[in-house]
């Protein structure tokens, strides 16, 4: 469009930088300041401003939970929550959940369960196995599997992952 078209020669909005907004998020326990877009999802802010690369991308639409995050002890899906609206907010990624190199109960019992294949899912997973567990709703196979449906593995793994958060249901978290 040329300069003619707008009235008074006006420009038209750019989406550059202009529209950045600072934002600061408290990821796997350290404060991270961002200036990013205000559409940014926390998916985009985590992988692509945070090489923080646990998290997939799997839908996109908030449907497979490849992409689940915990925040302010909650577990989401981060790909259909802008960051901006996070600010402030405590995050964790799966790369956030083993302290000082000794793996998460729920990370261990994937591993002693095989609780995986291809592994793409597996991130988004154990944060919504630790989440669910926090809850403290599930009591049974089947709770479990119904608080859980929201993370797709299509490799079907379930029945280990199954078992792999009932034996972190039993670890002291």
């Amino acid at each position: 469009m040329s300069a003619s078209t707008f009235p008074s020669g006006q420009q038209p909005k750019s989406n550059t930088k202009s529209a950045a907004k600072p934002v600061t998020l408290n990821v796997n326990g350290q404060d991270r300041m961002l200036t990013i877009a205000p559409w940014t999802t926390l998916l985009d802010a985590l992988r692509d401003h945070l090489n923080l690369t646990g998290t997939k991308k799997g839908c996109d639409h908030g449907q497979c939970g490849a992409c689940t995050v915990i925040v302010d002890g909650r577990r989401i899906v981060s790909c259909l929550t802008l960051a901006v609206m996070k600010d402030g907010a405590k995050i964790t990624t799966v790369e956030g959940l083993a302290v000082d190199g000794a793996l998460h109960p729920v990370q261990q019992a994937f591993i002693d369960h095989d609780a995986f294949q291809c592994g793409y899912c597996t991130p988004g997973q154990i944060c919504s196995a630790v989440g669910l567990i926090a809850e403290g709703k599930a009591k049974t196979a089947d709770e479990i599997r119904e608080l859980m449906s929201g993370n797709i593995c299509r490799c079907g793994a379930y029945p280990n992952i199954v078992a792999a958060i009932q034996q972190a249901m039993g670890a002291k978290l």
